[in-house]
């Protein structure tokens, strides 16, 4: 029998490596997919449409949204970011683990509809090399590193609200830690419901059985 995949929402400061992890998580273990989320922010040197983000115009984003074509949407920093719902209702129902790689606000919009799914903090071990990374990507200037710090102090006040912290530091242990959290909430009955009501209707007949 195919098990329907784990929806899974992966969210954490800027900076704190979410992107690499996710692209080793997947070249490492092959029954994930991917979500690529649509956005109005214009692409970073080496980002391919399609590929890193759906990248759309404002009107094409709210023409989506008028639609139902998102899961969840949100505003961060001035830019629309959204989860496209066919691709990852396609894929769960294939059995695919599905990541959605977003903010908090999304992350906790994707669980009020979705309360199965399994939410992730990525973090990095402490605010230092949080801001180490963030100068090292040699992308942006002083003024954005300090506004995303800033940020990132806003968006931990919502940690508490994810099932698992899980702390980047060494790349491939926190792979695999994350493998083994998504193993364990596949076995938790809210993602179970079908083999509960099965195996309870088996013990019914059992159960009549002994009262004859």
């Amino acid at each position: 029998m195919k098990h329907k995949g784990v929806l899974i929402v992966v969210s954490g400061f800027s900076g704190a490596g979410k992107g690499t992890l996710m692209k080793r998580l997947m070249q490492v273990y092959d029954n994930y997919a991917l979500s690529v989320s649509m956005t109005t922010r214009s692409p970073r040197e080496g980002e391919e449409d399609g590929v890193a983000y759906f990248f759309s115009t404002k009107e094409q984003f709210e023409r989506t949204i008028a639609e139902d074509g998102l899961i969840e949407y949100a505003c961060y920093c001035g830019n629309y970011y959204g989860t496209p719902k066919a691709y990852v209702e396609q894929q769960l129902e294939a059995g695919k683990d599905v990541v959605l790689e977003i903010e908090i606000q999304g992350a906790l919009k994707v669980k009020e509809k979705f309360p199965e799914s399994l939410l992730l903090f990525v973090t990095p071990p402490n605010a230092k090399e949080l801001e180490r990374r963030l100068v090292g990507r040699g992308t942006e200037s002083q003024e954005v590193i300090a506004k995303r710090l800033a940020r990132a102090y806003e968006e931990s006040e919502g940690m508490e609200a994810y099932d698992y912290i899980v702390v980047n530091d060494v790349l491939e242990e926190c792979v695999e830690e994350i493998h083994r959290l998504v193993e364990a909430a596949r076995r938790a009955p809210v993602r179970r419901e079908a083999f509960i009501k099965e195996i309870r209707e088996e013990l019914k007949e059992f159960s009549k059985g002994a009262e004859e």
